[in-house]
């Protein structure tokens, strides 16, 4: 039987019992399979499983028809099989993937959930080794740049820097604003209570200055330019330009990791002052709609409620977050694999693991500096 100028697929039998032969011919192929899939999977249930098989008289075969035969053979190859020197790729690469069907899952066992802790403890340890492991190979390449000082690389610097400095800068601006009308709105309802309007200066100036403002924006720059890394080092690694380099005898640290460490460790405060500037100016307009104080008033205040350290104390996080963020993009992107699944995985898990380490730092900052720039 033809169709469209193809021979469509046939099985046929001959002879019967262990001595019996099963003939195939014509394409099979999905195009010709599908439609009469049934009537050939009941007719090779039917077929014993001492026959002899004979495929000299298939005129074409796509990996749908390999896997029909492939399974109904039990995954191997059966006694007797006759095969074209042009199939033998096909099933050979068959067999080399084995048996791929899933296992059931074993039942759960008592100290199964403490073997998972366990996992959980060491590859922990491992993250922690081969960051360890960067920030060590960081600091060599720091001082073979000092010793030879025309090995900077200055544009890959410079680039990163407007990445992640210049162009973070409109969505900065925004969400600081915004925050700073909340923050503003919410604590005017409470200071109204109370006759304490003015005091709408200490809270913004202390919360946004000091605290909020470089945790807010060391989030938005670690899910925005932290992703951006390490989805950049990670698609070097799928692509193998990571390998071209290593190669070539450049180091992957100077080139890639460096500029990125540096460029983020000098914007952030830069972004930061930024950040918390427009956040104050959103507190100070909405003071000046809901409590009546005039931007001159707020602006006189500011430097009497707030000292000067505390601006300090924030722009020295923003420098520590930024140098976090690099270093943990940059590990989680070097850990890519050469797959898809990996980038995308890793990715994800920088942003979480940069969002993670900057609270605990400010908690740590928090801890370190409690008694400095507060009023008593």
């Amino acid at each position: 039987m033809v169709s469209g100028g193809r021979p469509l697929p046939t099985l046929h039998v001959e002879g019967g019992g262990a001595a019996a032969r099963v003939l195939l011919a014509g394409d099979w192929t999905l195009r010709f399979l599908g439609p009469r899939l049934d009537a050939l999977q009941g007719r090779l249930q039917a077929v014993g499983g001492e026959a002899g098989w004979d495929l000299s008289g298939v005129s074409r075969l796509d990996s749908f028809g390999a896997m029909l035969l492939w399974r109904h053979w039990g995954r191997r190859r059966p006694d007797g099989l006759v095969l074209p020197a042009e199939l033998e790729g096909v099933f050979g690469r068959l067999a080399e993937l084995g048996d791929t069907r899933v296992e059931a899952r074993a039942p759960y066992r008592l100290f199964d959930g403490t073997a998972q802790v366990g996992r959980m403890v060491f590859g922990f340890g491992r993250h922690l080794l081969q960051f360890v492991a960067l920030v060590g190979q960081l600091c060599l390449d720091l001082v073979y740049l000092l010793r030879y000082r025309g090995h900077w690389p200055l544009l890959e610097i410079s680039a990163n820097f407007y990445k992640v400095g210049v162009q973070a800068m409109p969505v900065t601006a925004l969400v600081g604003f915004l925050i700073g009308v909340v923050l503003s709105y919410l604590s005017a309802l409470q200071l109204q209570l109370f006759g304490a309007d003015v005091f709408i200066v200490n809270i913004l100036g202390f919360g946004i200055i000091r605290e909020l403002g470089p945790v807010l924006v060391a989030v938005l720059v670690a899910g925005r330019s932290g992703s951006a890394m390490t989805a950049q080092i990670g698609v070097m690694r799928v692509t193998e330009e990571i390998d071209a380099l290593t190669t070539m005898g450049i180091s992957r640290y100077v080139r890639l990791v460096l500029p990125k460490v540096v460029a983020l460790t000098l914007a952030m405060p830069l972004v930061t002052l930024w950040g918390s500037s427009m956040a104050l100016f959103g507190g100070m307009v909405s003071a000046n709609l809901q409590l009546g104080l005039s931007f001159d008033f707020f602006l006189n205040a500011l430097p009497r409620a707030v000292p000067a350290v505390n601006l300090l104390i924030g722009l020295s996080k923003g420098a520590v977050f930024g140098l976090l963020i690099a270093l943990v993009a940059c590990h989680f992107g070097l850990r890519v694999r050469p797959n898809t699944e990996s980038l995308s995985a890793n990715t994800t898990a920088s942003v979480v693991s940069s969002i993670t380490v900057v609270i605990l730092v400010d908690a740590v900052f928090a801890i370190a500096t409690r008694s400095i720039g507060l009023p008593r």
